[in-house]
């Protein structure tokens, strides 16, 4: 199975965040197969389960030590759609975030193991898009790799640094009572709508590099009926950071009320990582599961075929040119690193 033959089949699965079960098992027999033929070794890393019927595991292959490991994730964004492809691009959910960069990363591997390169490993974890569970589950297993390389889409560039990402919940309360009367109730969407405009003006910092933070109110949800004066409300928000969070929390805390909770949901840092000579580099202001893994997998590289700009809408694709491009880089830095690259 060629690399594109492989993204159309891993992206023909429906592996939403929580739900990743089907294309776990999925790569988990494909790279048992491999790992037979080349005296290598695959394990599932279970994650925690959401009922008994949910299979959700990372899977981790590896051959001999590793010392590099190449890594991104399984999971997608909804809603899922299939693949398709013409002479340039491979279409469908997930193909550049991030299927086509897995089924890369398998073909380098494949690439390495006829040239009989060992010492690598290949992990891929659930849960990237909503909660980086299957980074944290990794975290505290780590299997001596001195230098992760992570997949995400920069388009084939180095990427020199990531912002951050701080998922903040907004929750007002308020009274019943009939939209005629207001005054004898308490409207938590009016609460709400207050406390959001305060966070709306909370100045963001900026970074020389990775530039201004920036700040998404992506959804919002409460009330009953037009005519009653709502008793709830809820507003679900994602900062993207540049710098420390601290100074941000308090700020943040401080727009609340007594009838409204600002409560931090998740905090991933921003990342400032290494050149590696020979490769373009570029800025990204997405985040990933990197600072998650916090460092127990080894030296954090960030690189992967595909555009972020396509990524999480409907017209998601990856050039097949860069797919192709990817397997080449993703073995070189594998053969640098392994030959004393620093």
């Amino acid at each position: 199975m060629n690399v594109f033959e492989l993204t159309r089949a891993l992206v023909d699965i429906e592996s939403t965040s929580e739900y990743e079960g089907d294309v776990g098992e999925y790569l988990f027999a494909h790279l048992e197969r491999l790992a037979l033929k080349t005296s290598g070794r695959v394990e599932r890393m279970d994650v925690t389960k959401l009922d008994d019927t949910d299979r959700r595991f990372n899977v981790f292959a590896h051959w001999g030590d590793p010392i590099v490991t190449l890594s991104t994730h399984m999971d997608t964004v909804p809603p899922f759609f299939s693949s398709r492809e013409d002479d340039d691009f491979i279409y469908g959910r997930g193909s550049c975030d991030a299927k086509g960069i897995i089924a890369a990363m398998v073909a380098a591997a494949e690439q390495l193991l006829a040239g009989g390169v060992r010492d690598f490993g290949l992990l891929f974890v659930v849960g990237e898009e909503r909660s980086s569970a299957g980074a944290l589950t990794a975290s505290r297993s780590p299997r001596g790799s001195r230098f992760m390389v992570n997949g995400e889409p920069t388009e084939n560039k180095l990427a020199l640094a990531s912002k951050g990402a701080m998922r903040l919940e907004v929750t007002a309360r308020g009274r019943m009572a009939h939209s005629a009367y207001p005054e004898l109730g308490e409207s938590a969407i009016d609460a709400l709508l207050d406390t959001l405009e305060k966070i709306r003006r909370v100045a963001l910092p900026t970074d020389a590099l990775l530039g201004p933070g920036t700040l998404n109110i992506g959804t919002i949800s409460g009330g009953r009926v037009p005519n009653v004066i709502s008793d709830a409300a809820k507003a679900e928000i994602l900062v993207r950071l540049v710098s420390d969070p601290e100074p941000l929390r308090r700020l943040f805390a401080a727009a609340g009320g007594p009838r409204v909770d600002v409560t931090e949901v998740l905090c991933i840092p921003a990342v400032h990582m290494e050149k590696v000579d020979g490769l373009v580099t570029t800025v990204v202001s997405f985040t990933t599961d990197i600072p998650v893994f916090n460092g127990a997998w080894g030296k954090p590289l960030l690189i992967g075929p595909g555009s972020i700009h396509v990524a999480h809408t409907r017209d998601e694709r990856i050039p097949k040119r860069e797919l192709s491009e990817a397997v080449e880089i993703y073995a070189g830095i594998v053969r640098k690193l392994l030959g004393g690259g620093d």
